[in-house]
């Protein structure tokens, strides 16, 4: 009988935790950015390993839709961008510990601080970036982390983790154990991740919708906190001073990619313009997306479903003509996940209108949704993005978020209430 055999999947993913714990003690600042550099280093020269193992996975993948797939493929430029983003992390700023400090009329000096967390899970889609992108944003908020990703995707994250993250992290004078990694493709491995509150009492979920809601459910019943990304899709609203021309550029930057949660979802069109109607359900055909909500061609899923996280009909947007600002800002909030909105138009009363009313992550003018993304608004790689509407972590969640509060106070004794 195998080792691992002989113990629970539970069991496997707490040793994990535990080795992480121990290893909180080598997280220094310093120690960190000099990690995340050799990592990038030791990347680039694992490059046709890396490729090669991400190839075995793609070949050996079966039952994925076209955007789990695109979402799995490593290709240059995004082998590329992984090695950016460790780079990219190594150079910010450390969290400031130090927030804030002040005199009690008692006497008692209060110092207000940002502490870690200790361990955090991150249960994470088939994306091989996504394991380094994690990894890096809590490593500099000066936590550890165990990593779980889906099953396609194990091959090539366990060689990012062995013979890369964790190389690099033990040159630098940080214990390796710091990034963990759940080694079992089995579902288990996520439910064990999201099941020992006093191991891992914080974990992040990205994944699809149904599944991810699952796992919180899970979670908030095993008393473990959540960060989640379950739910995404871009709103784009083409108002009727909208420019045509303007308005087909930013469709199409919507589009370039499908099997993300930040690209052109629902598109919303002013009922008097009709012409603007036609140039969205055009240009989407132009780039081989189907269009519903036409006449001809009617809705079958609710107006905010997410066609990124529907296998076999990622290539899909949903059309829906609206009154106005008003009614579009209603269906944005009200039928969508929250993820993002954007209008098009010319008319600057009309787009502060939107702008103030829309109460998802992040709202544009005149751009694509596609920017909703650590990188490109931060300049970090995210753990993902936060869509929950109560205060905390939202839209795109970095180490910068990652901490817990604590006051820390001095006195001499002689201080009463």
């Amino acid at each position: 009988m195998t080792l691992q055999a002989a113990v629970t999947t539970v069991e496997l993913v707490e040793r994990e935790a535990i080795a992480a714990r121990k290893a909180l003690a080598s997280l220094e600042d310093e120690r960190i950015g000099a990690g995340l550099r050799r990592a990038a280093d030791l990347l680039a020269g694992r490059a046709a390993e890396v490729l090669a193992a991400n190839a075995e996975d793609i070949s050996a993948a079966t039952g994925l839709d076209d955007g789990a797939l695109d979402r799995l493929r490593l290709d240059e430029r995004r082998f590329a961008a992984i090695g950016d983003g460790l780079r990219a992390t190594s150079a910010l700023e450390p969290i400031a510990r130090e927030v804030g400090s002040w005199q009690l009329a008692n006497g008692l000096r209060v110092a207000e601080r940002r502490i870690p967390v200790g361990v955090i899970g991150a249960n994470f889609e088939a994306r091989p970036g996504v394991a380094a992108d994690i990894a890096a944003q809590v490593l500099k908020s000066g936590n550890a982390v165990v990593l779980r990703t889906g099953a396609a995707a194990l091959r090539t994250v366990t060689l990012l983790v062995d013979d890369v993250l964790r190389p690099a992290l033990a040159e630098a004078g940080v214990d390796p154990a710091a990034v963990g990694l759940v080694r079992t493709p089995a579902r288990e491995g996520a439910e064990a991740l999201v099941s020992l509150p006093r191991a891992i009492p914080l974990v992040i979920l990205r994944g699809s919708g149904a599944s991810t809601a699952a796992l919180a459910t899970r979670a908030a019943a095993m008393g473990v906190r959540t960060l989640a990304h379950a739910e995404g899709g871009g709103v784009l609203y083409a108002h009727a001073a909208a420019s045509p021309a303007r308005l087909e550029r930013i469709v199409r930057a919507s589009l370039d990619r499908l099997g993300v949660c930040n690209r052109l979802n629902l598109a919303l069109v002013d009922r008097d313009a009709p012409v603007l109607a036609a140039l969205v359900e055009t240009t989407c055909e132009t780039v081989g997306v189907e269009v519903r909500g036409t006449a001809a061609n009617p809705l079958d899923r609710p107006l905010g479903h997410e066609w990124a996280a529907e296998p076999g009909r990622v290539a899909t947007v949903t059309l829906a003509l609206v009154e106005g600002v008003d009614d579009a800002l209603a269906l944005a909030n009200e039928q969508t996940s929250g993820l993002a909105a954007a209008i098009v138009t010319e008319d600057e009363d009309a787009a502060r209108r939107f702008l103030d009313g829309y109460r998802g992550t992040t709202a544009y003018w005149n751009a694509t949704t596609r920017f909703t993304d650590g990188f490109a608004l931060l300049g970090a790689p995210e753990t993902g993005i936060n869509v929950d509407r109560f205060p905390g972590p939202r839209g795109p969640v970095s180490y910068r978020d990652l901490w817990l509060r604590q006051y820390r106070v001095i006195g001499d004794g002689s201080e009463t209430r």
